[in-house]
């Protein structure tokens, strides 16, 4: 025999080899298989649906049929390049993607979705929750609103307008008037997520023990981009670039929960100006399944079926809890809590027109910080754009005019006083 012959014969196996290495490969499917206990508390937590969107590594579509050298169609989802006349293809991507606030004139590429062949399934939050109770919102300052009125929640969300001592396009509130909030009144137990920064995150952990909560996890948001990768440059953070976002989570009391469905991280697409992921909903439903929810600091993109809903931005109020609506005209006896007036503020909520003006109300700084409509409507002087400005103009014209009526009294008091000094 030759030497190949006897090596292939030596490494040959044998039969009693076979079945050791059958019977293995049948112990580790049994391991494995899903048990029936598992496959019911999936069916518990499992959707209709899916908000998930796979997409393509290579990006474009083209740098997709490129890399992968065939004619068979990726079923991922893609992007197109915006090449407009201004865009230099050699300076790379913009740094600040879909969210980049000069994009009429910045000469690095952006994206949008390649939409041919996105047909994916879209089911929202919204429709998910179809049978549960209508979004509910109030119109109202936080810091003075009696929360006695609201009732008990088992789940309270709050996204303040941290104070951080940087620009930003809305108004923050002071580190006290965080803490003097009476939020405590809102739940005897249950759970509270609070949204903090980077320099709020001690404060945070104060208010929650002085609202009388434990600390006891930490949701970690992974901010990406429009081309789903994490944001290596931003707007935030004073020494590094935050790419993520805190949420402290507080429990008081031994409310009924889900142990163990979720992990604490979520990774998402930044999108508006403090607007947080919606996958924090699903968390939260899933954690908590049914109850009465309510979120603290909300705009009307935060507005869902089952959750009541409070802040300045909102299109003035709309209840369909005839408890609430009671105690609330109770206390605020010269609110129009009409059925009319609550329909027309349900049909403002879905009037983008409405919406927008309500946001750029209330946005402290001057464009790019507003909208689109808004930067057109301050370019040609209509509507509520020419309103602000001519406020904004008035008020700088008398705000000028008494620092000059100022400065000249003090120049002519200094005036009088030197010429008496020179006649002495």
């Amino acid at each position: 025999m030759s030497k190949r012959e006897i090596e292939d014969l030596l490494n040959k196996k044998t039969g009693l080899q076979k079945e050791v290495i059958n019977m293995s490969k049948e112990k580790s499917n049994l391991l494995n298989k899903i048990s029936a206990a598992e496959e019911l508390a999936l069916a518990n937590f499992r959707k209709q649906g899916s908000k998930r969107i796979d997409y393509c590594d290579f990006g474009t579509r083209e740098k997709c049929q490129q890399s992968r050298n065939t004619n068979v169609p990726c079923t991922k989802s893609h992007f197109k390049k915006i090449i407009r006349p201004h865009t230099d293809e050699n300076l790379g991507n913009c740094s600040y993607l879909d969210t980049c606030r000069h994009m009429d004139y910045c000469k690095f590429v952006h994206y949008v979705l390649d939409v041919d062949m996105y047909n994916l399934n879209t089911d929202n939050i919204q429709e998910q929750n179809e049978k549960r109770l209508n979004p509910q919102w109030i119109n109202c300052d936080l810091r003075y609103i009696d929360f006695n009125i609201l009732g008990k929640f088992n789940v309270i969300m709050a996204d303040p307008p941290w104070d951080i001592h940087m620009t930003l396009p809305y108004g923050t509130l002071k580190d006290r008037e965080m803490k003097a909030m009476r939020v405590d009144i809102l739940q005897e137990e249950g759970f509270i997520f609070l949204w903090v920064t980077g320099r709020a995150m001690e404060l945070g952990r104060e208010c929650l023990i002085n609202w009388g909560y434990k600390r006891v996890e930490e949701v970690i948001w992974i901010k990406t981009n429009q081309l789903q990768r994490i944001i290596r440059t931003g707007r935030t953070g004073h020494w590094l670039n935050h790419s993520k976002e805190h949420c402290l989570v507080g429990i008081k009391g031994n409310p009924k929960l889900n142990r163990k469905v979720d992990c604490d991280v979520i990774v998402s697409e930044v999108r508006e100006t403090s607007r947080k992921p919606d996958e924090i909903y699903n968390l939260i439903e899933r954690l908590s399944p049914g109850g009465k929810k309510i979120e603290l600091f909300g705009r009307p993109h935060n507005t869902m079926p089952g959750w009541l809903t409070l802040g300045n931005q909102l299109p003035g109020i709309y209840l369909e809890d005839q408890d609430i609506v009671d105690r609330y005209q109770d206390a605020y006896p010269d609110s129009d809590l009409s059925k009319e007036e609550m329909e027309r503020n349900k049909i403002r909520m879905k009037n983008e027109n409405d919406i927008e003006n309500i946001y750029n109300s209330h946005i402290q700084n001057i464009p790019p910080f507003k909208t689109k409509q808004l930067q057109k409507d301050l370019s040609v002087g209509v509507g509520l754009g020419q309103q602000n400005q001519q406020v904004s103009q008035g008020g700088q014209s008398q705000l000028l005019g008494r620092q000059q009526n100022q400065q000249q009294q003090q120049n002519n008091q200094n005036g009088n006083s030197q010429t008496q000094i020179n006649f002495k």
